[in-house]
């Protein structure tokens, strides 16, 4: 269970990591989203930075159950939030949205199960 627990969490924390850079650095595929979904490309950085916090509370849940199960909490929210752009438009085109989206929820429901909260 807890190396479930931890393959879950690191691969949430990497993938959230790398959008949350790709963000940050102003890379070609998150401004031609933001442009194709509607979304000001001046929100790149803060939506970068919020990646990022989640990705690295995911892994501070090791030593904090709580902060991880929070930042888990925080990403489902923040890939709802991208769930309603995208149908906003129109656009049901959502695999990648998918793995986005299942990665902290598989994170939250490990940390919850191999911390006992269930």
């Amino acid at each position: 269970m807890f190396a479930t627990y931890v393959v879950v969490t690191v691969l949430a924390s990497a993938v959230n990591g790398s959008a949350a850079v790709a963000n940050l650095i102003g890379h070609d595929h998150p401004k031609s989203q933001a442009d194709k979904l509607g979304v000001p490309r001046t929100w790149m950085r803060p939506l970068g930075t919020l990646l990022a916090l989640g990705a690295l509370g995911l892994l501070a849940g090791f030593a904090v159950p709580l902060l991880g199960a929070a930042a888990a909490i925080g990403l489902v929210l923040y890939f709802l939030g991208a769930l309603w752009v995208h149908l906003r438009i129109g656009d049901y085109q959502l695999g990648a949205w998918a793995v986005f989206f299942l990665l902290p929820v598989a994170a939250l429901v490990m940390n919850l199960a191999h911390h006992g909260a269930w």
